[in-house]
């Protein structure tokens, strides 16, 4: 699975119905938990790492809950809000990295135009 699948995978339980600190919760610990920092485009690294320590911030107190969920359960919703946003932009910045070529269903490449024109 690429980076853009995950990013894609969380945009989309970001859109889903439920508080925005349950999305957020969802998006990340599903989608993006497991990401490593060398699947991303270098420009998007320290971007994603921000996002990530920011979702990893609290210490778990509760039972059965992890750093992600500890943390967003003390976040305020515009905070939620705000990192919601930050994901979503990155999962907008994938697509314009030089080394975002992706595979369709079929295996067939799709690269974005503007690739193609370089």
């Amino acid at each position: 699975m690429t980076a853009w699948d995950r990013f894609h995978g969380a945009t989309l339980s970001l859109a889903r119905s439920g508080t925005i600190k349950e999305r957020l919760s969802n998006a990340y610990r599903q989608h993006l938990a497991e990401l490593q920092e060398e699947d991303l485009p270098r420009e998007l690294r320290d971007e994603f790492r921000e996002l990530a320590s920011a979702l990893q911030a609290e210490r778990p107190l509760l039972r059965g809950e992890d750093a992600v969920q500890a943390t967003v359960r003390k976040m305020s919703s515009d905070e939620a809000e705000r990192l919601a946003g930050a994901l979503i932009e990155l999962f907008c910045e994938l697509p314009r990295s030089p080394i975002a070529v992706q595979r369709h269903a079929n295996g067939a490449q799709i690269v974005p135009l503007y690739l193609a024109e370089a």
